[in-house]
């Protein structure tokens, strides 16, 4: 898979940085999609891999108070009593927050591995995208590695922690662009969204709209930036701030117009990642299923889907 695609799935730092959570230190499971793509730069089999971080991973605050981003994301930095003591306060949700923090910043195929002083317990994280090289050698996380992360992270939050694939492109810290064949970029047509931010300090983490509103028969599962027109004014994800509809009003496009490579709010210029989805995963009231994101009722929206989910008790 091109180190692009992921599923989505850290809350700022006390409240702040733990917006993802799906389940443990095990390698991924395939989710049912698409036929993966051919090989390409990093194998493109995670095409289809779960994402679906809770909003919860978003709203713990750890990675600065347990000094990983001073200490550095290297094997080292996961040695020290602060981590030991920040993952064994919740080791589910730290794991799954772990999972992306080292799928984001970590390049592809290298793992970091952590062994508690607590109980002796292992678990192991696999880097996809790279994008904060300094930081994942051991050094003391830059303003521009934070910022990079914090977007990757908010990227692959999930409203109702499901495994949804989703296309992921953007610049790592260091200005390389995250691998999309153009295969990829047709197979993942719906354009969704750009997120931007740092959870490692009061900045805030933003999602802005880049797809047209979705009319008042669908939604998605995708709903933390993605939107119908009557949803326009909701806040569903917090931390996580919805911002402007539309985020060409304020993020720049790269030279190939294919995603933003920055975002200025509050007067800050940040590093964005912009992300696709596949059109089966907007849905539709009337289709004859009633999916999670749909409610009971005698209408036809997909907040009174009558027709799908049958009338309310």
């Amino acid at each position: 898979m091109p180190t692009g695609v992921f599923a989505a799935g850290v809350r700022r730092l006390g409240l702040v940085v733990l917006l993802l959570a799906t389940n443990g230190c095990e390698p991924l499971e395939a989710a049912p999609g698409p036929e993966p793509l051919a090989p390409r730069t990093h194998a493109l089999k995670e095409l289809n891999t779960p994402n679906g971080l809770s909003l919860n991973g978003l709203s713990l605050n750890g990675l600065s108070l347990n000094g990983l981003s001073l200490n550095g994301l290297s094997l080292q930095g996961l040695t020290t009593a602060e981590f030991d003591t920040w993952f064994q306060m919740n080791p589910e949700l730290h794991d799954s927050v772990m999972k992306y923090v080292v799928r984001c910043a970590v390049p592809a195929g290298v793992s970091r591995t952590y062994t508690s002083a607590t109980t002796g317990r292992t678990w192991q994280w696999t880097g996809v995208l790279g994008l904060a090289p300094d930081w994942s050698n051991g050094a003391p996380a830059t303003r521009a590695e934070q910022r990079i992360i914090s977007a990757c992270l908010a990227a692959h939050v999930d409203k109702y922690e499901l495994h949804i694939s989703i296309s992921v492109q953007g610049l790592s810290a260091t200005g390389v662009a995250i691998p999309a064949p153009d295969r990829e970029l047709r197979l993942y047509s719906e354009k969704e969204a750009c997120f931007f931010g740092n959870v490692f300090n009061a900045e805030g983490i933003y999602a802005g709209n880049d797809g047209r509103l979705l009319n008042d028969r669908e939604s998605t599962p995708r709903a933390c930036a993605l939107s119908s027109r009557r949803g326009t004014e909701e806040q569903p994800c917090a931390p996580l701030v919805r911002v402007e509809q539309d985020c060409g009003r304020f993020c720049t496009l790269d030279a190939a117009r294919r995603f933003y490579v920055s975002c200025t709010y509050n007067g800050i210029s940040y590093p964005a990642i912009t992300t696709r989805m596949l059109p089966s995963d907007i849905y539709t009231c009337g289709d004859g299923t009633c999916q999670v994101s749909e409610k009971c009722g005698t209408g036809e929206s997909y907040d009174n889907c009558g027709r799908d989910c049958g009338p309310c008790p």
